[in-house]
Formats: C-alpha cells, sequence, structure tokens
C-alpha cells in the first residue's frame, strides 16, 4: 500500500507535495490500525481527539434514533475522511462509523492538524486551508444528501439518488456503494417499498441494475 499516493487523493492534502507529506505525518502524529468487517470505530457517545483516512476498505457512518432505526448518513471509501467535526468540537460523536469490510485508517491528531506547527513547517498552513475546503464539502455532501431524502416519495428519492451518482460519474451505468438495506436507509425509505418500486421503474424502462450496478435510460 503507497500511503503517500492515497494520501494525495484526500482533499486534506491537496496542493502539497508528495514528498513533503511523509514530514507532514511526523508533525500530525499519524498512526494506522486495521479493522474486520463490521467493526465501530467510532461509536454513539464517544469522544476522539482525532480524524480518520480511510486507506483500504470502506465504511459507513450511520445514525441510530431513539427506537434504533438506523439512517447511513454516508459511505466512505479510500482517501476519504471521517471525525474531522467531533474531534475538532470535543463533543461526544452522534453517529456509528462502522466497517463494510476489512478496512485500514490513517489517524491524525486534529490539534495537530489545525494548528501551526512549532517547527515552522511551511506546509502546515496550507493543510489548514484544506481543512477548511474539506469540512465545506462535507457540508455540501449533507446538503445533496437532504435534497434527495426531502423529495416526496421513494421512487422521486430514488431517481434523485440515482440521477446524481449517474452525473458524478458521467455515465449512465454506475456502480453505488450500497446494498439494498443501506440504500433504504441512506434514502430513509422502507426497504420493501423501496425494492418495489425499483421494479416498478425497471418495467417501465425507466432503469436496469444488477445488485448495486445500475443503468439509467432516457423516458421516451
Amino acid at each position: 500500500m503507497d500511503v503517500v499516493q492515497i494520501l494525495l487523493q484526500s482533499v486534506l492534502f491537496t496542493r502539497i507535495q508528495d514528498e513533503n507529506i511523509e514530514g507532514l505525518l511526523s508533525c500530525l502524529k499519524a498512526r494506522t490500525s486495521t479493522f474486520p468487517k463490521e467493526y465501530t470505530i467510532i461509536d454513539e457517545g464517544e469522544y476522539t481527539d482525532e480524524m480518520g483516512i480511510i486507506l483500504s476498505g470502506s465504511a459507513n457512518i450511520v445514525r441510530h434514533d431513539f427506537w434504533g432505526n438506523r439512517t447511513v448518513v454516508a459511505n466512505l471509501g479510500v482517501a476519504d475522511s471521517f471525525a474531522e467535526t467531533i474531534a475538532c468540537t470535543q463533543l461526544p460523536s452522534e453517529v456509528v462509523v462502522i466497517t463494510c469490510e476489512p478496512t485500514t485508517v490513517l489517524f491524525l491528531n486534529i490539534h495537530q492538524v489545525i494548528t501551526t506547527c512549532q517547527r515552522g513547517c511551511v506546509h502546515h498552513q496550507g493543510l489548514i486551508e484544506n481543512m477548511v475546503r474539506l469540512l465545506s464539502q462535507k457540508n455540501l455532501e449533507l446538503m445533496k444528501k437532504m435534497n434527495h431524502i426531502t423529495k416526496r416519495s421513494t421512487r422521486e428519492k430514488l431517481l434523485s439518488y440515482l440521477s446524481e451518482e449517474a452525473k458524478k460519474r458521467s455515465s449512465r451505468t454506475f456502480t453505488i456503494p450500497f446494498d439494498r438495506q443501506q440504500l433504504a436507509d441512506y434514502l430513509c425509505v422502507e426497504r420493501s417499498a423501496m425494492s418495489s418500486e425499483l421494479s416498478k421503474m425497471r418495467s417501465e424502462g425507466l432503469l436496469e441494475y444488477q445488485k448495486s450496478t445500475f443503468t439509467l435510460y432516457e423516458e421516451e
């Protein structure tokens, strides 16, 4: 695993030269950990002073309500980060971060990330600017999700999400990071109702799907 090349894909390390990353990792008190499938990296109510970046594998950010109903807030893949906000605010986590498969995470001390390096590291200012950009990007992603889940019907929610995924990949055929239950949890709908709506849309020629791979067709 080439950690530097993975980090170059992360928003946090945008415009930072690869030869400078290893030195920065030392400043940021970086450490790596590997977790098995369905492992809870961060649980509700926990505190942390570290943010994480996925080096391999994937994870979901999940929220549970009072009755135990779950909502998938986001899916994390390689080079995606998590826990920035709770680490910065030092408030207890309101979500769970759970692995979808065996996953390796790079942890960075948040205080070291957002404060100027005592050694006068010239690249640290860029890191702080990138953190602001990263938090802004996370906010935009939450706004996109709100756009999906505030649609009136299950069909509208599905079409909103699938359309966004197609545009993101510039292709009518694409693979989403969720299985059926996770997709239902993400869109805040019942799985049975969602599966029924997908079948209807397939019979109407709006889309085709095989497991998590979808193809969208234009309406005639």
